[in-house]
């Protein structure tokens, strides 16, 4: 799917940079064995009954949450994640499977339809083997918010994981095959990215879900179109955090820091555009300026530690040179901007204010501890300015009034908005977005709802009269 050289998976720490690890990527042959295999377990698991395939998931959860400091310590190591949001995301991603687990069953159920005679219903079938390509930033949650509730519908699946994961893809898939899925039933796959076209134009696969950056989606969704296939798109984030008022203004800026240096930063949801009216404009950037200074990097396996390092040198690279073009356009840096004297990937967390069109940071996500502040005169400027953006995943709106925050939210163009919280995920709630965010919903009783026949059966007596017929 790129011009990118055949490469390995390679376990590298973002916090000293050491290689630990290498992989060798599959191609070809072994590729299409591992495809057949995944359609020939198809043809058996989508005819256990779905309570058996709800207990291997269920299975899954248990496992990882008696795995939970092995699976955490994997996270932190590879892609550096503070120790205590890696435990996080191992009770989320655990919860996410015992959720379809336990209502799985409930929610694939027939239909039944009213009709005036006879009868209807809409039964919910799997379609079959299913690609998904999965981003680094939480290598257990993306991975399972796909895998749970597709294996309980009866689907397979293949994942093809990120290059820096390659540890934590393989612990995952030891824990399905653990929890007595059968072979080909989940599937790892360390493929490079020219592979992915491949595999989708593959006539056993039947669907592709890609959470990762707009251009690779892109990519999924050509291919996926070109050959008659579904796709889900889970892709970038320039989330709102819409500040109305100043009541409890330190509950905001605690919610504003979390929202936005969670996993240092690093999530498509993370809160990154900061839109405050001009009344409390100064007291929260003063706020948050002094939060953001009091972070302090270190080991992020080390309890004390609350500022990580970003995922990779690269991404680290990235994220200073597109804050330098943005002051060099003319935005004030009000804090941050560089990198931390230290081994590994770290960089300062970054206030820039004053950020205007075609300046970088105005139309581009940044993905690392930046925040980008702007000052509006009301929540008409507020509503405009947040909706002035590419992106449309989520968004927060702050307000003591609730009736006024929920206006203002459901008036922000994107697929989800939390009021007085920051935008978070938890899985009986739908995740996804619109525009360049993508397509498609994760999660709730909608996450079985994407890749799924929902074929419907009309029953009519004998005697039925015959009515005229179109399509």
């Amino acid at each position: 799917m790129s011009d990118q050289h055949k490469s390995s998976f390679a376990t590298v720490n973002p916090a000293t940079g050491e290689t630990v690890a290498e992989f060798d990527a599959i191609e070809g042959e072994e590729v299409d064995a591992r495809l057949e295999a995944a359609n020939r377990a198809f043809d058996a698991w989508r005819r256990r009954p779905i309570e058996e395939r709800a207990a291997v998931v269920g299975r899954a959860g248990a496992l990882m949450r008696e795995r939970k400091e092995e699976l955490a310590q994997l996270i932190t190591l590879e892609m550096g994640k503070l120790i205590a949001e890696a435990r996080g995301e191992v009770d989320l991603a655990a919860s996410i499977l015992e959720y379809y687990a336990e209502n799985g069953p409930h929610f694939a159920a027939a239909e039944p339809l009213d009709v005036d005679e006879g009868e209807a219903y809409l039964l919910n079938e799997p379609l079959g083997v299913l690609l998904g390509v999965m981003p680094w930033n939480f290598p257990l949650y993306q991975v399972v918010r796909f895998a749970g509730p597709n294996l309980v519908l009866g689907n397979t699946v293949l994942v093809k994981h990120a290059g820096i994961c390659p540890q934590s893809a393989l612990a995952l898939e030891s824990l399905f095959f653990d929890a007595e899925a059968p072979e080909g039933v989940y599937t790892n796959l360390f493929v490079g990215h020219e592979e992915i076209s491949r595999i989708i134009d593959n006539p056993v696969v039947r669907g592709a879900s890609l959470t990762g950056s707009e251009k690779a989606g892109a990519q999924v969704a050509e291919r996926a179109g070109r050959n008659m296939k579904p796709s889900l798109l889970e892709l970038g984030g320039s989330d709102v955090f819409i500040v109305l008022d100043g009541e409890r203004l330190e509950r905001t800026v605690g919610a504003a820091v979390a929202g936005r240096m969670a996993n240092t930063g690093q999530s498509c949801v993370a809160s990154k555009r900061f839109i405050v009216l001009a009344d409390v404009y100064d007291d929260f950037v003063a706020g948050l300026r002094r939060a953001f200074e009091g972070l302090r990097p270190g080991d992020p396996a080390d309890e004390s530690t609350t500022l990580g390092p970003l995922s990779s040198e690269r991404a680290a690279a990235d994220l200073v040179d597109q804050i330098r073009e943005t002051v060099e356009q003319g935005a004030e840096l009000v804090t941050g901007g560089r990198r931390i004297d230290r081994p590994g990937a770290f960089v300062e967390p970054t206030i820039l204010a004053g950020v205007k069109p075609g300046m970088r940071a105005y139309g581009e996500e940044l993905f690392g501890p930046a925040a980008v502040i702007y000052r509006v005169a009301d929540e008409e400027e507020a509503i405009a300015l947040a909706n002035d953006s590419q992106y449309g995943l989520g968004g927060t709106v702050f307000c003591a009034d609730v009736e006024r925050g929920r206006k203002v939210a459901e008036r922000v163009e994107t697929g989800m908005v939390w009021v007085n919280h920051p935008t978070s995920t938890q899985p009986d709630l739908p995740f996804g977005g619109i525009k360049r965010s993508g397509y498609g919903r994760e999660l709730s009783k909608l996450g079985m709802q994407e890749f799924v026949n929902r074929k419907l059966v009309r029953v009519l007596p004998p005697d039925a009269e015959l009515r005229g017929i179109a399509g």
